[in-house]
C-alpha cells in the first residue's frame, strides 16, 4: 500500500509554517481534491466542477484547562507554498456525509452549523483511497467526542467496516501518533485512537461485547460472507428443531386441554341452540312492536298536520278578516284633517293586506283558494272605492284653496304697492294631504296623473295672475325716461346721444322680476315634485344655489321637505328617466303661460333703452348658471326663453344701428369725418358700461356687425368720388383710431378694428402723398421711372442713347422740374393743407410727404450718379435743408 500523506513529515511542517501566526499545533494533516460538481455515472467529476488540490490541517489550541480545535483548509500559491485558504472551528461541525454517487467512497462532506448562506452545498473533499478517508474522519469523530463532549451526525457510512478497519489499523495509528509532542489533549487521542471508537456510538457496551465473544466463536475470516450466512442458518434450524421436540414432550397436558375443549365447546352448542329460540321470539316481538309505532307514528302525524292546518287557518283568516274602524274609514269616512291620521292609518292596513294576499308573502297553495280569491276582489273594490273619493276630494280641494287666494286682493300687487308672493299657508295645508297622497301612490299609481293635472291647472291660474300683477306694477312704479333708439343716423342732431339718460332703473326692475319669481318657481318646481311623488332628487338642497347667489331661506321658502316618511324605500335608489320625462309635462303645465309676463318687462325695457338689453342679458345668464338641477327643467328653459328673446331685441337694435350707417351712402357727397365714427364711439362707451357677467359674446358680436358696415359704408362713400376718396378714407380712419383709443386698449374685438383701421388708414395716406408730389414733380418723378423700368432689359451705358433719356433730356427735366424747387414744395404744402378737412391731421401727413419726397429724390440722384456720371443735380442734402426749413 502506498505511503499515507498524513505520515508525511515535510507536508506537516509546511502546514505548521503556514499557520505559524495563530500560535495553534498540527495534530493531523492530509493531501485532498476539493470539489463542488456532481458526479456524473462514469464516477468522474462533472465538467466545469474539476477538482483544487487541498491539504486538510487538523490544529489545537489551548486556553488554560480548555482547549480549541481547527480544521484548516491550505491551498498551493503560485510558487507551491501552502497558504490558508479557510478556517473551520470543529465546534461547529453538525454533520459527516458520505458522497453516495462517488463509486469509490472517497469523497466526502463537512457540514458546520455556523455558514452564512445555507443555500450554497458545502464543498465536498475527495481523498486519494478509502484508507486515507478512513483515517481523517476517525480522527474528526474521536476528537469530536473525547474534547467536545458529542458527536456529529454521519451519514453514509458502514459503522462495522469502519470498526474492522479501525482494529486493523490500530498499530499504523499508534505508530503516526506517537511522534507526536505529548500534552493533555493529544495524549487522551492517541491513547484512545488504539481502540475501536466509532461502533461505541451506535451499540452498548453489552452488545460490543456480544459482538465481540460471537465473532470469537468463529475462526473464519471475516471475509467469508458466505459461509457464515450458511453457518448461522443451519443453527437457527436446529435451534427450531429442538423447539419442536420440547412441545412434543408436553402430550400429556396437550390431550388435557383437548378435552377442555370438547367439554366447552358442547356448552357452547348448548348456549347456540337457546339463543335461537330466544331470538325467534324476540324477532316475533319486534314485529308487534314496529307495527305499533308506525300506528302510533301516523296518529301522531295526523295530530300534528291537525294543529298545524288550524294555526295556518287562523292566521289566513286573521289576513282575510277586515277590522270595522278601517272599512269604516275606507268606505264612507271623512277626509278633514282632523281625520287625517285614521285614513293614513287605513291605507296601510289596506296596503298592508293586498301585499299579504300577494307572492312572496302568501304562499301559492293558498292563491287558488275560493276564499283568499273572494276576499282580494273585495280588497280591490274597497282600494279602487277609496282611490276614487280620495282623488275626487283632493281635485276639489285644489281649486278651492286656489279659488279661495284669487278672489282675495290682498295676496297681489296693488297700484303703489308690490307684494312678494306668498304660498306658505298653501303649501302648509297641501302639506297635510302629502302622506295621503304618497298612499295613493302605493295602492294605485294611475290615479295621481289626474290629480297632478287639477293641481297644475289650478296652481297655473294664481301664478300667472301673480307675475301678471307684479309685471304691470312694477312697469307702472318705475320711472325712467325713454332713450332715443336712434344712435348712428347722420340726420339726427349731433348732441343727441350725449343727453341719454339714465335707465339704471329698467334693468334694475327686470332683475327684480327674475329675484322674485325664478326662485318662487323653483320652489313651486321642488315642492310640485316632492308633494306630487315625482321619484326625482330635490331640485334645490336646503341654502342651495338658486341664482348664483346663497339663496335667503324666508319662512314660506323654506322646508321643501315635506316631513314625510318613504313609504318604499326602494323607490328612492335612483331617478327614473319615465318619471323625469312625467315631471318636465307636469311642470309645463304648471308654469306654462307665466312667461308672457316676463317677454313683456323685456320688450317694455327695450322700447325705454335698447342698450338695457346688454345688462338684462348678464342678469338672464347669471341665474342659467345657478340652474342646474334636473327637475327645475322649465325654469331653465324659460330662463334660456328670455335671453333668445333679449338677444332677439338686442339683435333687431343692431339692424336698425345698421340700417342708420348704410342710409349715410346715400346721402349729398361727404365731406371730412362721417357723422357715425364718432357717435359709434359714444355707444360703445355706453356699452361697455352695461356688461354684466357673460354679456360680452353678445356685445363683441355687435361690435363686429357695427364696425364692418361702418368700413363698407365708408369704403362705398369714398368710391362714389374717387377724387377726394384717399382724403375721406384717412380722415375717417384716424377719427375712428383717435375715438377709440382708450377702449381699443381694453377690450379685443375693438382692438383687432383699431389695427384694422390703421392699416387702411396708412395705406390711404401713401395713395394722398403720392398723388399730391406727383402733382407738382410728375416729368422728373417719370422720367425716372423710364429708366428704372429699362434697367430690367439693357445695360445701364446704353440708356442714355435711348429716345428721350439722353444728357440733354436729362437736363430739360432737371431745369424744368428743379428751377424753383422751393415755390414748387409750397404749392405742394398749399394743395394739401386745402384738400385735408382736419387740421390736426396736417402736421404728421406733412412730415410723411416731405420723407416720401425725399426717399424719392434719392433714388432718382442714385440713378443719375449711376447712368449719367458726368452730369450734376441739386444734392440730397441741400433737397433735406431745404425741405426742413420749409
Amino acid at each position: 500500500m502506498a505511503k499515507s500523506s498524513a505520515d508525511d513529515e515535510e507536508l506537516r511542517r509546511a502546514c505548521a509554517a503556514a499557520i505559524e501566526d495563530t500560535k495553534q499545533e498540527i495534530f493531523m494533516s492530509i493531501r485532498v481534491a476539493k470539489s463542488r460538481g456532481i458526479w456524473a455515472k462514469s464516477g468522474k467529476l462533472g465538467r466545469n466542477h474539476m477538482a483544487k488540490p487541498r491539504v486538510l490541517a487538523i490544529s489545537t489550541k489551548e486556553k488554560g484547562q480548555r482547549a480549541s480545535v481547527f480544521l484548516h483548509v491550505l491551498k498551493y500559491s503560485t510558487a507551491d507554498i501552502l497558504e490558508p485558504a479557510k478556517l473551520y472551528k470543529l465546534k461547529h461541525l453538525s454533520k459527516v456525509e458520505v458522497v453516495t454517487n462517488d463509486p469509490t467512497g472517497c469523497t466526502f462532506m463537512l457540514g458546520f452549523d455556523n455558514l452564512r448562506s445555507q443555500s450554497v452545498a458545502p464543498p465536498q473533499w475527495t481523498m486519494r483511497n478509502v484508507d486515507d478517508r478512513n483515517r481523517i474522519l476517525l480522527c474528526i469523530l474521536n476528537i469530536c467526542k473525547d474534547v467536545l463532549g458529542r458527536l456529529p451526525k454521519v451519514v453514509g457510512i458502514d459503522v462495522v467496516e469502519m470498526a474492522l478497519w479501525a482494529k486493523e489499523n490500530t498499530p499504523a495509528i499508534s505508530k503516526q501518533q506517537g511522534i507526536l509532542q505529548d500534552g493533555p489533549i493529544v495524549a487522551a487521542v492517541v491513547e484512545r485512537d488504539t481502540k475501536v471508537t466509532v461502533e461505541r456510538e451506535l451499540v452498548s457496551q453489552v452488545e460490543e461485547e456480544d459482538m465481540e465473544a460471537l465473532l470469537g466463536t468463529y475462526v473464519m475470516g471475516i471475509g467469508e460472507a458466505e459461509a457464515f450466512s450458511e453457518r448461522l442458518k443451519r443453527e437457527l434450524q436446529a435451534l427450531e428443531a429442538a423447539n419442536v421436540h420440547s412441545i412434543l414432550e408436553n402430550e400429556p397436558l396437550i390431550n388435557e386441554v383437548l378435552q377442555g375443549l370438547e367439554s366447552a365447546n358442547s356448552c357452547v352448542e348448548d348456549m347456540d341452540e337457546w339463543l335461537g329460540i330466544f331470538n325467534l321470539k324476540l324477532r316475533h316481538m319486534r314485529e308487534d312492536i314496529e307495527s305499533i309505532e308506525t300506528r302510533n307514528n301516523k296518529l301522531e302525524m295526523q295530530s300534528v298536520n291537525n294543529k298545524s292546518l288550524i294555526e295556518e287557518l287562523d292566521k289566513l283568516l286573521e289576513r282575510l278578516r277586515i277590522p270595522s274602524e278601517y272599512a269604516t274609514c275606507l268606505t264612507g269616512g271623512s277626509f278633514d284633517e282632523a281625520r287625517m291620521l285614521q285614513n293614513i292609518e287605513a291605507c296601510e292596513w289596506l296596503a298592508n293586506a293586498l301585499r299579504n294576499l300577494e307572492g312572496p308573502h302568501l304562499d301559492h297553495t293558498y292563491a287558488n283558494m275560493r276564499s283568499v280569491r273572494e276576499k282580494r276582489a273585495e280588497l280591490d273594490k274597497l282600494r279602487n272605492n277609496f282611490v276614487k273619493r280620495a282623488s275626487e276630494f283632493l281635485r276639489n280641494y285644489f281649486t278651492s284653496l286656489v279659488d279661495f287666494m284669487i278672489s282675495d286682493k290682498s295676496y297681489f300687487s296693488q297700484r303703489g304697492q308690490l307684494k312678494r308672493p306668498d304660498h306658505a299657508d298653501l303649501r302648509y295645508k297641501c302639506r297635510t294631504y302629502a302622506r295621503l297622497l304618497q298612499h295613493l301612490k302605493t295602492l294605485d299609481k294611475n290615479c295621481l296623473g289626474p290629480l297632478r293635472k287639477a293641481y297644475c291647472s289650478s296652481l297655473n291660474l294664481l301664478l300667472r295672475r301673480e307675475a301678471r300683477e307684479f309685471a304691470n306694477e312694477l312697469r307702472a312704479s318705475t320711472k325712467a325716461s325713454r332713450n332715443p333708439t336712434v344712435w348712428l343716423d347722420g340726420s339726427a342732431g349731433s348732441n343727441q346721444s350725449a343727453s341719454s339718460a339714465d335707465t339704471s332703473t329698467v334693468s334694475e326692475a327686470y332683475a327684480k322680476m327674475l329675484t322674485i319669481f325664478i326662485p318662487l318657481l323653483v320652489d313651486e318646481s321642488s315642492f310640485f315634485a316632492h308633494f306630487m311623488c315625482f321619484e326625482v332628487p330635490a331640485l334645490v338642497p336646503p341654502g342651495g344655489l338658486v341664482n348664483g347667489n346663497k339663496s335667503v331661506l324666508t319662512d314660506d321658502e323654506n322646508d321643501d321637505d315635506l316631513g314625510i316618511m318613504d313609504i318604499d324605500d326602494n323607490d328612492n335608489d335612483g331617478k327614473k328617466p319615465a318619471d323625469l320625462q312625467a315631471l318636465n309635462e307636469s311642470l309645463h303645465d304648471l308654469l306654462d303661460g307665466i312667461q308672457e309676463d316676463f317677454y313683456a318687462v323685456v320688450d317694455w325695457a327695450y322700447k325705454i333703452d335698447p342698450l338695457r338689453c346688454i345688462s338684462m342679458h348678464g342678469i338672464t345668464e347669471r341665474y342659467i348658471s345657478g340652474q342646474k338641477a334636473d327637475a327645475a327643467g322649465f325654469v331653465r328653459i324659460l330662463l334660456d326663453d328670455l335671453e333668445n328673446r333679449i338677444s332677439t331685441q338686442f339683435s333687431r337694435f343692431v339692424d336698425e344701428a345698421c340700417h342708420q350707417i348704410e342710409r349715410n351712402e346715400r346721402n349729398v357727397r361727404q365731406v371730412g369725418v362721417l357723422s357715425y365714427i364718432p357717435r359709434f364711439a359714444t355707444l360703445a362707451t355706453r356699452m361697455e358700461q352695461y356688461i354684466q357677467g357673460q354679456s360680452r359674446d353678445l356685445v363683441d358680436r355687435a361690435y363686429t356687425k357695427f364696425v364692418t358696415v361702418m368700413f363698407v359704408t365708408l369704403d362705398k362713400i369714398a368710391q362714389s368720388d374717387p377724387k377726394y376718396a384717399d382724403i375721406l378714407l384717412l380722415e375717417n380712419y384716424a377719427a375712428f383710431q383717435n375715438s377709440l383709443y382708450d377702449l381699443a386698449n381694453v377690450v379685443p374685438t375693438l382692438a383687432k378694428f383699431y389695427h384694422q383701421a390703421s392699416e387702411a388708414y396708412e395705406q390711404a395716406c401713401t395713395r394722398f402723398i403720392n398723388t399730391i408730389i406727383l402733382y407738382q414733380f410728375e416729368r422728373l418723378f417719370q422720367f425716372s421711372r423710364r429708366i428704372e423700368d429699362l434697367m430690367y432689359t439693357i445695360t445701364p451705358e446704353e440708356i442714355p442713347f435711348q429716345l428721350g433719356l439722353s444728357k440733354m433730356d436729362l437736363r430739360k427735366v432737371v431745369k424744368s422740374s428743379l428751377s424753383g424747387v422751393d415755390k414748387s414744395i409750397g404749392a405742394m404744402y398749399k394743395r394739401l393743407q386745402k384738400n385735408l378737412t382736419s387740421e390736426e391731421l396736417l402736421p404728421s401727413l406733412w412730415d410723411k410727404c416731405k420723407k416720401e419726397f425725399l426717399d424719392k429724390y434719392d433714388s432718382f440722384a442714385q440713378l443719375v450718379v449711376k447712368i449719367y456720371p458726368t452730369e450734376s443735380i441739386p444734392p440730397v442734402s441741400e433737397m433735406r435743408d431745404l425741405l426742413a426749413s420749409m
